[in-house]
C-alpha cells in the first residue's frame, strides 16, 4: 500500500481507504459476518484508513467498525465520521452549536474513542459554507478534544472551493472517477496550494464502474441504486455519480479495453483516480472479503500510460460530460 500525506494533519494514511456506507445501509442486504470479515481482510492488507457516517445504518456502521478494531487492538487506522445528516431537513439552523455535539458525542459512543479523527460536515447545504460561525463551532469542539480534525463532504465544486478557505479545514471528501472529472479542473489545484487533504468518494460510480452491471441487473428495494435513481431520496449524484443509467453501462463498454493485463475494470478505475496528485485517499466499499483486496490491490497497478488517460477522457467527453459536468 502506497501512502499518502494527509494534508495539513502531516499524518501518512494509505492511498486506499475503506468506504464503509455499503456496511451500514442503502446498498441492499448486507451480512454482517462478511462486513466483519471484509473489514479485517483490508486491514491486514495494509489499510489504515476508513471513512463512515453517523447516519449509515443509523450508526450500525460505525458501531461494527468499533467492534472490529476493538477485536484487532494495536495501533488503530485513521478513522473518518461525518455529521449533519440527522437533520430531518437540511438548513443552516440545523447545525447549531447543540446539534453538532450532540451527533459528535454519539459518534464518540459509537466508535467507542476519546476523540475522533476527523469530522465531516455531511453534505450540508450549500448556503451553511457561508456561515463562518459553524465552522467556528467545529473549531470549539476541536478545542475542546472532542475531535482532532474537521472538514467536510460535499456535493458541488462551489462548496469545496468555499471549504478551503477556512483555514481548519482539513479534508474535502468529494465525488471523483471516471464519470466525475470536474473536481480536477480547479478544486483539486486549489485544495494543493493549501494544503488540504482531497477524500474522493463514489470512486467506482455506485459499482457502475466494476463493469458488473447489464441492462437487466435489478436491485433491492432498499438499495439507493434504485429508490434512488432519479434523487428521490437524496442528491442523485450520489447514484451512480447522477450518470443515467443506461449511458453509464455504454461508457463503461468503451472503458473495458482499457484495462491493464491481470487487472480488474474497479482496479482500472482506482488507479485512474490516484494518477492526479492531489487526491490523498479513495474509499471504495466493499461487503466482501475479495471486494476489499481486490480495492486494496489496485495501489500496487503501475502508473498509467498517457493513452489510457486520454482514452478514458475520450469516453467522458463524449458519452458522460453532458449529463455532469455543468451541475456538480
Amino acid at each position: 500500500m502506497q501512502s499518502r500525506v494527509f494534508g495539513r494533519t502531516g499524518r501518512s494514511v494509505g492511498e486506499i481507504g475503506f468506504g464503509a456506507w455499503a456496511i451500514g445501509a442503502a446498498w441492499g442486504t448486507v451480512d454482517d459476518r462478511e462486513s466483519v470479515a471484509a473489514l479485517h481482510a483490508a486491514l491486514d492488507a495494509g489499510l489504515d484508513f476508513i471513512d463512515t457516517a453517523d447516519v449509515y445504518g443509523d450508526g450500525h456502521s460505525e458501531r461494527l467498525i468499533a467492534r472490529v478494531l476493538k477485536e484487532r487492538g494495536g495501533p488503530r487506522p485513521f478513522v473518518a465520521t461525518k455529521a449533519g445528516r440527522r437533520l430531518p431537513q437540511q438548513t443552516v439552523d440545523g447545525y447549531s452549536a447543540d446539534n453538532l455535539e450532540g451527533w459528535i458525542d454519539r459518534s464518540l459512543r459509537n466508535l467507542d474513542v476519546e476523540a475522533l479523527d476527523l469530522v465531516q460536515l455531511h453534505c450540508p447545504p450549500t448556503d451553511a459554507y457561508y456561515h463562518p460561525e459553524i465552522f467556528e463551532r467545529m473549531e470549539r469542539l476541536a478545542e475542546r478534544g472532542k475531535l482532532r480534525h474537521y472538514g467536510v463532504s460535499v456535493e458541488r465544486v462551489e462548496e469545496g472551493l468555499k471549504a478551503i478557505e477556512y483555514p481548519g479545514v482539513a479534508s474535502v471528501q468529494i465525488i471523483y472517477n471516471m464519470f466525475r472529472l470536474r473536481p480536477a479542473e480547479l478544486f483539486f489545484r486549489q485544495a494543493q496550494r493549501r494544503g488540504v487533504a482531497v477524500i474522493a468518494r463514489v470512486p467506482l460510480a455506485s459499482g457502475m464502474l466494476s463493469g458488473k452491471f447489464r441492462a437487466d441487473t435489478r436491485f433491492e428495494a432498499d438499495d439507493h441504486r434504485q429508490f434512488n435513481r432519479h434523487g428521490e431520496a437524496f442528491d442523485v449524484g450520489e447514484t451512480f455519480s447522477g450518470v443515467p443509467y443506461e449511458v453509464g453501462l455504454a461508457a463503461v463498454e468503451e472503458l473495458r479495453p482499457l484495462v491493464p493485463e491481470g487487472a480488474t475494470l474497479a482496479q482500472l478505475a482506482l488507479r485512474w483516480i490516484l494518477m492526479d496528485p492531489a487526491v490523498t485517499v479513495v474509499i471504495p466499499g466493499a461487503r466482501t472479503v475479495q471486494q476489499a483486496l481486490g480495492n486494496v490491490a489496485a495501489s500496487a497497478l503501475p502508473p498509467l500510460p498517457a493513452s489510457t488517460m486520454e482514452a478514458a477522457a475520450g469516453v467522458y467527453d463524449r458519452r458522460i460530460r453532458q449529463h455532469v459536468h455543468a451541475r456538480w
